[in-house]
């Protein structure tokens, strides 16, 4: 039952990431499952409960990455990052952030909400690691660092998106150029 269960969630996040939460349905979970629509709404009896699902999915996907990447210098967590945002870009995918942000205005109160947690979280992560960078004087820029990590992680959302339209070259530009403007 797990297994179905983490599939749902998982094809749920697919859908959001490259379609956005209010364009799919769960016809579109069940018929790629060989399940019932029955048997989605059982796990997830709203939409916004399946959504919830996938934001907490992607947090513990982030607590991971962050564990896994605190041992590295600044510079290589910054790099595993932006590596995270180029298999979604090579998956023609934009991150959760970018999915939702759309769709904000129309998501339950409890989505917005861990919507913001999430992306709170992650502006958090990106500031702490390029006041550190900076303190050892691994990364050079002016302004605050909450303020880089605002831009920073901003343009990483908008270069999944520009990617869809422009290509894949969009995103390994400004990667490319955001590591440049503070290395």
């Amino acid at each position: 039952m797990q297994d179905t269960k983490d599939k749902i969630v998982g094809l749920a996040d697919q859908l959001i990431k490259t379609k956005g939460f209010n364009a799919f349905s769960y016809k579109e979970i069940s018929d790629p499952l060989a399940i019932k629509n029955a048997a989605v709404h059982y796990y997830f009896p709203s939409k916004a409960d399946l959504g919830m699902a996938v934001l907490q999915q992607e947090f513990d996907s982030l607590n991971i990455g962050i564990a896994n990447w605190e041992n590295l210098t600044e510079d290589q967590q910054l790099r595993q990052l932006i590596a995270s945002f180029e298999k979604k870009c090579s998956g023609h995918m934009a991150c959760i952030m970018g999915s939702l942000s759309p769709d904000y205005n129309t998501l339950p109160a409890n989505m917005q909400e861990r919507l913001q947690q999430f992306s709170a979280a992650v502006i958090e992560w990106v500031t702490r690691c390029l006041d550190k960078g900076r303190e050892k004087g691994i990364f050079s820029f002016k302004g605050a660092p909450e303020d880089r990590a605002l831009m920073v992680v901003s343009n990483l959302l908008a270069s999944l998106l520009l990617s869809r339209v422009m290509g894949e070259s969009a995103f390994e530009k400004i990667s490319k150029q955001l590591l440049d403007d503070i290395l």
